[in-house]
């Protein structure tokens, strides 16, 4: 590799890690503080929300923004709210009446840290504090904050998270080849996914049509994570992933549809076409080249 190109490497990894503390400082100040609500209560949000995590799909708001000329900072509350909304889901996710969880981000699950009721009402909180920051976000205009605010609305609601855990908890076993499986990771996974990405080049005024390549490729992205969780799950260790793992055994997944070596496969076309979609819109190094660098790692992406 050249000089240049190596500090121009470095550079790009200084910026990805720039970005990411910015998020972390920002949830900080965003997320309850004691004396504002019940301390167990603010106790339990904080250790959700800041526990130590890639801020993917924030990470994704503010690359897109940036990749379409936002000024910095102008989407940060936004990519904030996206992160409430995942730490949000996960809590949920893995609750005793979901996929009762023990461990994620190499933490102990919140209703193993605190209990049932409070990871709850954390959950519902947190999804609650993502609507307030946007609302609140007065760097974007009334138009910008309602269209976010419709696109978490749906990220999370019947076409999005709790649609995609409903078919996972009830409807998994119907389940019989890799659309129908497409269908639960897209709703599970890559709905938000999309949602982030759509959100910054919306805030800085992207076209309709780039918005919809951003979207494809938060679609393939989606499904493409979830097919890498699906290795790890088979694959990995507790060490490794930092969560629970063989967690899928006796379920329909990519692995158990198509091998590892198929799901790999699979993986990678999800991949291409993904890069693809952002090629037609003038290829979007900013946010190809950090989903790259994800994907060469293979610790859980949440």
């Amino acid at each position: 590799m050249s000089r240049s190109r190596m500090d121009d490497n470095a550079a790009y990894l200084q910026r990805l890690e720039a970005l990411r503390a910015g998020v972390d400082r920002r949830l900080a100040e965003l997320a309850p503080r004691p004396g504002t609500a019940p301390e167990r209560l603010v106790k339990a949000v904080r250790y959700a929300l800041l526990a130590p995590g890639k801020r993917f799909r924030p990470m994704l708001t503010l690359l897109t923004a940036a990749q379409f000329g936002a000024a910095e900072g102008v989407a940060l509350d936004t990519a904030c709210a996206f992160e409430m909304v995942h730490a949000s889901s996960l809590i949920l996710d893995d609750l005793p009446s979901m996929d009762d969880a023990g461990l994620r981000r190499g933490l102990p699950t919140i209703h193993r840290a605190f209990d049932e009721a409070t990871a709850v009402l954390a959950g519902v909180g947190l999804l609650n504090q993502a609507y307030a920051v946007v609302a609140a976000d007065t760097q974007l205009d009334s138009e910008r904050r309602a269209e976010i605010t419709g696109r978490i609305a749906d990220s999370i609601g019947f076409r999005g998270l709790i649609a995609g855990q409903a078919r996972d908890l009830f409807d998994r076993h119907q389940l019989r080849d890799l659309p129908s499986l497409d269908r639960l990771n897209h709703e599970k996974t890559g709905v938000l996914i999309m949602a982030a990405a759509q959100s910054g080049a919306r805030i800085a005024g992207a076209s309709d049509d780039a918005v919809a390549a951003v979207g494809e490729f938060g679609r393939r992205m989606g499904l493409a994570f979830q097919i890498r969780d699906d290795l790890i799950d088979a694959e990995g260790s507790v060490e490794g992933a930092g969560k629970d793992v063989g967690k899928d055994a006796g379920m329909i997944t990519a692995v158990s549809l198509l091998g590892v070596a198929g799901a790999r496969a699979a993986m990678e076309a999800h991949l291409v076409a993904g890069r693809a979609a952002l090629e037609t819109v003038g290829g979007c190094d900013l946010v190809a080249g950090y989903v790259g660098r994800l994907f060469t790692g293979r610790k859980a992406a949440a």
